[in-house]
């Protein structure tokens, strides 16, 4: 999924970061708080970010993962309601905060970067939309292998059939977006260590051999 400011022109992509001012942040610094009633949206410049969701068991779900390029809490800048989600840092960050008027003053007026945003969100729902779709009917290891897979491939750095995620992704978020439990991902991903799919190490993951990982998911 190509980001926001990765599918506009240059011109306009400059006129985007004209918003707003200049922030940075350290690793763990929460952003955006569900429910709260900001409105206020992030460009992101460098760094990465994690959505997260409160469950009705009072655990929190990985939503989502977003990167440099990327637009975040630009729901509640469209609509005007609480936050449906928590953003918190995954290391330094820097951004653009812009403000709602500033962010729907610019939408309005610039047809680009408006078709832009769009597009992005209708990707993000799309994204949404096709992991419900893809698990059903799923075993948990299936499961696991396939949202191994899609991070990878959305925010891994590839090279042949290795790939590194150099984001800190942990065993609960995994089985929160595995859709299983933290004990069945333990296993599962002792697993494919074993059969050498993956192998871990500080702040980041390694797909040892997409291929097998993709065939594990889809096969």
């Amino acid at each position: 999924m190509e980001s926001l400011l990765g599918a506009l022109p240059a011109a306009a992509r400059d006129r985007l970061l004209t918003l707003g001012a200049l922030a940075r942040y350290p690793p763990g610094r929460v952003l955006m708080r569900e429910a709260e009633e900001t409105t206020f949206v992030l460009i992101l410049l460098d760094g990465v970010i994690k959505v997260t969701g409160r469950t009705h068991d009072h655990r929190d779900a990985l939503l989502a993962v977003r990167m440099g390029g990327d637009l975040v809490g630009e729901f509640a800048a469209v609509d005007g309601r609480p936050r449906a989600a928590t953003v918190t840092t995954c290391g330094q960050v820097v951004t653009r905060v812009v403000s709602r008027g500033d962010f729907l003053n610019c939408t309005r007026h610039d047809p680009g970067i408006a078709q832009a945003v769009n597009e992005s969100i209708i990707s993000k729902l799309r994204v949404a939309t096709t992991q419900r779709i893809d698990f059903t009917g799923c075993d948990a290891p299936t499961r696991l292998a396939r949202v191994l897979y899609q991070i990878t491939m959305t925010y891994g750095e590839r090279a042949g059939a290795r790939a590194v995620i150099r984001w800190p992704i942990t065993q609960p978020e995994l089985a929160t977006l595995a859709g299983t439990a933290e004990p069945t991902v333990q296993k599962a991903l002792r697993r494919l260590r074993t059969e050498g799919v993956v192998s871990t190490g500080y702040r980041t993951f390694r797909i040892e051999n997409l291929p097998e990982l993709r065939r594990l998911a889809f096969d």
